[in-house]
């Protein structure tokens, strides 16, 4: 490679992968608690946002995903996008069971 093609990364302190691993710990409390609340229907919607919440934490800051080139990103979004489109599905033929 290149130089040009080689950027540097910004160096991330250490403070900022402490922060995401609190939040990861706190949204796993909150998922646990969720599942014991009486929510009906809504308790696996609810588990499934805040799992999404914690996979987008855990590939913009664990895996570089943020610090990395936008077609990377777009990746990312295009995977997101075809997961919410396999759930919404299952949720549809959930309902109609």
């Amino acid at each position: 490679m290149t130089a040009q093609h080689e950027k540097a990364h910004p160096p991330v302190p250490y403070s900022l992968y402490f922060k995401v691993w609190v939040a990861l710990i706190l949204l796993t409390i909150l998922t646990v608690s969720v599942s014991y609340a009486n929510m009906q229907q809504s308790r696996i919607l609810t588990a499934l946002m805040i799992a999404a919440v914690k996979i987008l934490l855990v590939v913009l800051y664990f895996m570089h995903i943020r610090y990395e080139r936008p077609l990377y990103i777009y990746m990312i979004v295009v995977v997101v996008v075809t997961y919410g489109i396999f759930i919404s599905l299952t949720f549809s033929d959930y309902l109609y069971r």
